[in-house]
Order: C-alpha cells, then structure tokens, then sequence
C-alpha cells in the first residue's frame, strides 16, 4: 500500500469511530441505524446519476453485499443491546480482520508476507483483548459479537472482489449503499411502526450526519481495498478502536485506564507494521 493509501484508510478509521460514537449515544439505537441508512440511501440514490454504472460482473457482489450490510446492521443494533458491551463489540471488530486475510486468501488468492500478517495479528489481539478488561467473558454475548464479526468480514472481502470487478470504485460503493441502505426503513416498519421513524429535527440531523459518516468511511475502504490487499487495509480501518478511545477521552470525558492504553499501544503497533510496507 502506498502512503496516500494509508492516510486515507486512517482517515475512515477515524470516520468509522465518530459515526459508532454517535450510534452508542443514542437511545433507540434501531431508529438511529434506520436513520441513518435512510440518509445514505438518499444520497446515493442522488448520485447514481453521476457515477459509473458498475461493471456487470461485479453485480452478484453488489447485490449479496448489500444483503450482508444489513445482516450486520441488524446484528451491530443487536450487539449494543448486549449485556456487555465493552466484551462484544472488541470481539466483533477484533476478529475481523483476521476473517477478511482468511477470506482474501481463500477467495483472491491473497497471502499477507510475514511483516503485514504480524500486523494484522497485533491489531486483532489488541482489540480482543479489550473484551478481557478485568471482566470474565460472557458465553451469552458471543453468538451477536462473531455474527457481527462474520458479517463484517464477509461484506469486506465481498466488496474488495466486488470493486475490482465493477471498474469503478466509487460506482461500486454507490450502488451497493443505495440498496443496502434502502431495506433498513422497510425494515423498521415492518418490526414497529411508520410513525415511529418522526422524531426531533436535532435526532434526525444527528442521524443523518452519521449515516454520511459511515458512507464516507467505508467508500474510502472500498477504495483501498481495489488497490490493495484486504488483510491489512481491513486492520488498519479497525485502528478506530484507537480513535474510539481518544473521543471517548476527549470529548466524552471517560477515563483511560493502563490497561486500554497498552491495548491500544499493541494496535497501534501493529498498524505501524502495516504501514511500514507502504
């Protein structure tokens, strides 16, 4: 990967943290997904008709992605109700990037050389590792934290195969988001009520502003993983962990303990392992 590269993956790692922050702070977190798949289904829905048709080999990708982003946003809501937060959603980014190297190597035939694979390694167990702080895991939470983490790497190594076959990665992304997005009002209707989707103009905003977020974010990983190899530009986009506790800091006012910090230190090392091939 080339440096651009990597400043730009950072940079969805970063967009990725804000827009889960803003998913955790909300009340009712189904009707701030739906929301938020609304937004992105709108604007896209906008730019179709500026963007690339993508290639019609990429089209089976396209549509069985856009099956699997739902699977996870249902599976991600289902996770932060949770009784353990702090162990599922570690477990879940953890393991995913270990799952998109196994499937990158599998599927496209992707073997990350030794230095880029103890990268991916550091990144996965620094996350995990968070599931473990001064807490007994719970056999209860791991069905929804590996669902999530499945579903993540699915969609992951579907979209890195999906972008190279369309042609154009941004038509890909803008596709595949638009009919991904779209099931997720029909869905909240069908499982509650039309009427529950009205809320306050700031909720609503709030919402959207993240829903453009994740678009933005994973639009940049799509990107990247057109150009580069799934395994590591998977566990640099899971370096948000690092971002994730840095607002949580700052911003949110929660306290760094030692032991999140050295686990942050060991992704933060093994991003630098990554980055050191670029």
């Amino acid at each position: 990967m080339t440096i651009g590269v990597i400043f730009f993956v950072l940079l969805a790692a970063l967009l990725h943290a804000s827009w889960n922050a803003l998913l955790r702070a909300g009340a009712d977190r189904l009707w701030s997904m739906t929301m938020m798949s609304a937004a992105v289904a709108l604007v896209c829905g906008g730019l179709t008709f500026f963007v690339q048709i993508p290639a019609r080999a990429s089209w089976g990708c396209v549509v069985l992605s856009a099956l699997l982003h739902v699977g996870y946003n249902l599976f991600l809501v289902r996770t932060y109700r949770s009784g353990d937060l702090g162990q599922t959603y570690p477990i879940a980014r953890g393991s995913s990037p270990l799952l998109v190297a196994l499937g990158a190597a599998l599927f496209a035939r992707e073997l990350p050389d030794p230095i880029n694979m103890l990268g991916i390694v550091l990144v996965s167990g620094g996350i995990i590792s968070l599931a473990f702080q001064g807490r007994r895991l719970g056999l209860d939470a791991l069905p929804y934290a590996l669902g999530t983490g499945c579903f993540i790497g699915a969609y992951s190594v579907t979209d890195g195969i999906g972008a190279r076959l369309a042609g154009t990665s941004v038509g890909y992304t803008i596709w595949m988001s638009l009919l991904g997005n779209a099931m997720m009002p029909l869905i909240y209707v069908l499982v509650r009520d039309w009427r529950g989707l009205i809320r306050t103009r700031r909720e609503t905003w709030t919402a959207a502003a993240g829903g453009l977020a994740s678009l933005l974010a994973y639009g940049i990983v799509i990107f990247a993983m057109s150009r580069g190899p799934m395994g590591p530009v998977s566990a640099l986009r899971e370096t948000s962990v690092v971002f994730a506790a840095l607002i949580g800091r700052f911003f949110l006012k929660e306290r760094l303990s030692a032991y999140r910090i050295a686990a942050c230190s060991v992704v933060a090392i093994g991003a630098l392992c990554i980055g050191h091939q670029g």
